[in-house]
């Protein structure tokens, strides 16, 4: 078979550079896939211990909650003593799939760093020449922020979650028994959605370079991304005004970054081309 010959930038046509995110797309599943195989060995750490870790009072985050509810002298008022409810498997597959789907994310999770690798050489041959060198860099903040909101999904998102819906009842009749389908769908999503809102600076980094975002264009709108975090924070937690507060703070800071960022940015280019 004849080897492929890597084309200059500029002459690579539209079906090549298709090439190139097909081979991307590739190479990152085969990763997953293999970091996957890897989790698979760890299993039972990763569902007893960090999976199901929320459901249990003992959790971190509820000790915690607890420790500063005593600290502000509300008594336990922010201490959880026991979760009221069971979780239940009814397909016949459930487990197996549960398996299957709990190592994929995770090899995602954790092979995200590679997954950047390759979408860094997918996008370097738009940038200068300077900014190619720089692959570390933004392999390493893209990464620290992924984790960062992944850790913040997990140790926050979720134990506010599960603590509300354990707590809730309409009846004293009805008893809490959640679908494992619905409570990992629940996990999976907070814990992926954070990590990759959590990805917004570098997003809007990009977005600054080929001139489709602008500082003052983030500042502009700024109020209406409040109104936009504030209702994303009253979807993915419950409905209680502190939870919200506490999801908000976060990515109301992440927006603010990316607006300095994008100021950065577009100082460094106006040097450039003067």
């Amino acid at each position: 078979m004849a080897k492929r010959v890597k084309k200059h930038p500029d002459e690579m046509s539209f079906l090549d550079h298709l090439e190139d995110l097909r081979w991307l797309l590739v190479r990152s599943t085969i990763a997953i896939l293999i970091v996957a195989s890897a989790v698979f060995f760890i299993s039972d750490f990763l569902f007893d211990t960090v999976l199901f870790g929320p459901t249990r009072p003992d959790f971190i985050t509820y000790r915690l909650f607890c420790d500063l509810s005593h600290a502000i002298g509300t008594e336990d008022t922010f201490c959880v003593s026991e979760m009221n409810f069971v979780i239940q498997n009814t397909a016949m597959q459930g487990q197996i799939t549960l398996l299957i789907w709990a190592c994929i994310t995770g090899g995602f999770i954790l092979g995200f760093p590679y997954i950047l690798w390759e979408l860094w050489r997918f996008i370097s041959p738009a940038l200068y020449e300077n900014e190619r060198k720089n692959a570390k860099m933004f392999i390493s903040i893209a990464s620290l922020l992924f984790f960062i909101g992944v850790l913040f999904g997990y140790y926050v998102i979720i134990p506010l979650s599960v603590n509300f819906f354990a707590s809730f009842s309409v009846s004293s009749a009805i008893k809490n028994e959640f679908n494992l389908e619905s409570y990992m769908s629940l996990l999976k999503t907070s814990v992926l959605a954070c990590g990759l809102f959590f990805e917004l600076p570098i997003v809007i980094y990009f977005l600054t370079k080929l001139g489709l975002v602008t500082a003052s264009f983030l500042r502009k709108y700024r109020k209406y991304a409040i109104v936009i975090v504030l209702i994303v924070s009253a979807i993915i937690t419950p409905p209680d005004v502190v939870s919200q507060i506490i999801v908000s703070i976060p990515l109301l800071i992440i927006y603010e970054g990316s607006i300095w960022i994008s100021a950065l940015v577009g100082r460094k280019d106006l040097k450039v081309q003067s």
